[in-house]
């Protein structure tokens, strides 16, 4: 941002520069508190996989004295220890001295029981969304109330690429004398030019990663996640099936169809089989002892853990099984045929269509899983720039509001919104439809509404009606 605008010489300054300048304000002062927030949330969930190492090493190296149970008595103890429920995965032990984990459900509920392989005793018995990383997983993406949680990120993170597009053009170099305040910040400053120059300098560096963060998260969002679905199912016969969950409630949905049986009527297939929930691995819907011959099918084969192992329900009428590692890219699903245990089909993720392979190379490297620790350090590297940009602006912000007002960059009596602004507000707001009717409503409420309002128009620093 040149000198015109720290001084207030804003009429020297072009009508678009003062329009884009206006919006960054508005959309950083939003964004802040959210930027932070997923900034904190996002840096502790890079470290999930060793978090979760940690949390299980006490389910690691028991004392195994003779071989393991089948899997199908194991699936029957953890179904006992947590009654009315059904199986949803059987999670292969790590190594022959692990707990197995099986993970089993009622409703829209889902719980892990730790089994030992060999005594079948139930170690412990949680309810997954207790588990510490699903719920900073459920404070990032949803502030832990759901649907509506989306919806505000997905707003939020609308938002902040308006703040970080803008704030690029503003940083934009015009008439340089060095590189300070522009590639690194000048410590020698004090005051309000010192952070002007540190929130520059850290909105240039980190920008693109920032960018890069916010879009490949956006499939995850409610709103923006389900359009986009709807747009993957077009010229498509049968219905699109994806990797990944858009909002909490279709994560609901999956939940409670997998624990319904592939035929809809849990009370008549248990009376056909004659079987119980809690003595049968399977709900009475499946043979248990496929789960065993699956097992063992699974045992000589190279692939990344974890691994687990579905039964038939409604989300899938088939036993498959899912090498489900952090990195997307290395994981490998499997069918099988019940009766014997061979694999049907296998598919890697190179077999998937582009679009998807896109996706899971995107979250595989915002969750900071793509590249190792590498990955990891340079997440940890854009959350913590992206607090800094939030501090350095807030700062910049202070230190500059007069007395009594927000401190907005005020909008002059001239011209409306320049018109090379229209083109690229109306591609962001259809490509981010929140973004859009987020900008029409805050049109229309400040044109109808604010300025009408002495007191408000005086505070926002808009022009009368």
């Amino acid at each position: 941002m040149n000198e015109s605008s720290i001084d207030g010489r804003l009429p020297a300054l072009p009508a678009r520069h003062r329009m884009i300048w206006r919006w960054h304000f508005y959309a950083g002062l939003f964004c802040i508190p959210f930027i932070i927030w997923l900034s904190v949330t996002g840096a502790i969930y890079l470290f999930k996989p060793q978090f979760e190492a940690w949390q299980d090493h006490a389910y690691e190296h028991l004392p195994m004295t003779g071989a393991a149970a089948a899997p199908s008595q194991q699936v029957a103890a953890a179904l006992a220890a947590a009654p009315g429920t059904r199986l949803n995965a059987y999670q292969i032990p790590r190594t022959p001295d692990s707990a197995a984990q099986i993970i089993v459900g009622q409703g829209e509920s889902v719980y892990r029981a730790y089994v030992n392989p060999q005594s079948l005793e139930v170690l412990q018995v949680i309810n997954d969304d207790h588990r510490p990383m699903q719920v900073v997983h459920d404070l990032h993406g949803r502030f832990l109330i759901g649907d509506p949680g989306s919806i505000l990120t997905e707003l939020a993170a609308s938002w902040g690429i308006v703040m970080i597009v803008s704030g690029l053009y503003l940083w934009w170099p015009r008439d340089v004398r060095g590189l300070g305040g522009v590639l690194y910040p000048r410590l020698s400053r004090r005051g309000r030019p010192f952070w002007r120059d540190l929130h520059g300098v850290v909105g240039f560096w980190v920008s693109a990663f920032a960018l890069f963060l916010i879009v490949s998260g956006l499939p995850w969002t409610h709103f923006w996640g389900s359009n986009f679905r709807a747009l993957r199912q077009i010229g498509q016969v049968e219905a699109v099936k994806q990797d990944w969950a858009t909002g909490r409630s279709a994560e609901m949905a999956e939940r409670v169809a997998m624990n319904r049986p592939a035929d809809g009527d849990d009370e008549h297939a248990q009376h056909r089989h004659g079987m119980t929930m809690a003595a049968s691995s399977d709900a009475g819907v499946v043979d248990a002892t496929a789960l065993d011959r699956i097992v063992a099918t699974l045992a000589p084969m190279p692939l990344a853990q974890p691994v687990k192992v579905y039964p038939p329900s409604q989300k899938s009428a088939q036993w498959y099984a899912w090498s489900l590692p952090p990195d997307r890219t290395q994981r490998v699903k499997l069918t099988f045929d019940a009766a014997t245990g061979a694999v049907r089909t296998r598919q890697e993720f190179s077999d998937k269509r582009l679009i998807d392979r896109i996706v899971g190379v995107g979250v595989s490297a915002h969750e900071g899983q793509l590249f190792g620790w590498f990955n990891q350090v340079l997440g940890l590297l854009t959350t913590a720039g992206l607090i800094a940009l939030s501090l350095s602006g807030f700062m910049a912000w202070f230190k500059r509001r007069p007395q009594g007002l927000l401190g907005a960059p005020p909008v002059l009596l001239g011209p409306g919104v320049p018109a090379a602004l229209w083109g690229p507000a109306l591609l962001l707001g259809l490509l981010l439809p929140m973004l859009g009717l987020s900008m029409i409503a805050v049109l229309i409420v400040e044109r109808l509404l604010l300025r009408r309002i002495r007191r408000a128009r005086d505070f926002l620093g808009l022009q009368p009606a």
